[in-house]
């Protein structure tokens, strides 16, 4: 009876270690004698003691906090920048064979390359074109990472941090880029208005109604504002009336002569 239930207990054992429950998110790379076997899963697998071995990949997205890094733009500004890294392992194998420690090597590659592409822009791009910017370091890296079996989902930079100095110079360039606005609109302004009243003067000299018509507004305007002082409006050909009225005399002969 011994002799049976050693080897059945022996037998159960084995099978009991070999007894492997992978989840829906996760992935069985199997090595047979050190070699690259396949890849199981998820559900319930087997795996030979000593024999096999299994190591662990989970599938699921993996995101991952850039430490803040200090750049120097193309106009040589200092600026403080950290970003987030959005991924996940597509090819469990490759990213076991491939490559030490994959977690650790996409972060060392994410923070170099977030230098190098930031370094190629300026101040006023960083801040302006920060979509752009997280495509160009999302495609360098998906390239650079698809041998390790790694899918770059997305890359988001969170924030961009200025010394004092630097805020102080660009809220006064804000400022200046607002006042110049203020000073266009207000021109563009004056040249519609000068438009508008050069066109109405040319109308009113055509028809001489109207200018009549303008000064019974005018006057009707004057009175509704109990002003203490009226100011009549006199057309000019009628000041060239009595100009021309005062301008002739009469001679001795009784005949008149022009002065």
């Amino acid at each position: 009876m011994i002799a049976y239930i050693v080897p059945l207990a022996l037998l159960a054992a084995i099978i009991l270690m070999s007894v492997r429950v992978l989840p829906e998110y996760e992935r069985g790379v199997i090595f047979f004698l050190g070699r690259f076997q396949t890849v199981k899963g998820p559900g319930l697998i087997l795996v030979i003691p000593v024999i096999q071995q299994m190591v662990r990949v989970d599938l699921r997205v993996i995101t991952m906090d850039v430490p803040s890094q200090d750049v120097i733009s193309r106009d040589n500004v200092t600026v403080r920048v950290s970003a987030v890294l959005y991924f996940r392992v597509v090819e469990p194998d490759k990213a076991i064979i491939q490559v030490e420690d994959y977690y650790a090597a996409t972060s060392q590659l994410a923070q170099t390359t977030l230098r190098s592409v930031l370094g190629q822009h300026e101040l006023d791009e960083m801040l302006a074109e920060r979509d752009k910017l997280n495509s160009d370091i999302q495609n360098i890296l998906d390239t650079q990472t698809a041998s390790w079996g790694i899918k770059v989902t997305n890359v988001e930079i969170k924030h961009i941090d200025l010394d004092e100095s630097m805020v102080r110079a660009i809220a006064r360039q804000a400022e200046a880029e607002r006042e110049r606005r203020a000073k266009v609109i207000n021109a563009e302004g004056e040249l519609q208005a000068a438009q508008k009243l050069l066109a109405a003067a040319a109308i009113i000299a055509k028809n001489p109604q109207a200018l009549q018509l303008r000064y019974l507004q005018t006057l009707n305007d004057i009175s509704t504002e109990n002003a203490t002082t009226i100011v009549f409006p006199i057309p000019i050909n009628f000041l060239e009336a009595f100009q021309a009225k005062g301008g002739t005399h009469h001679n001795d002969d009784g005949q008149a002569g022009a002065g």
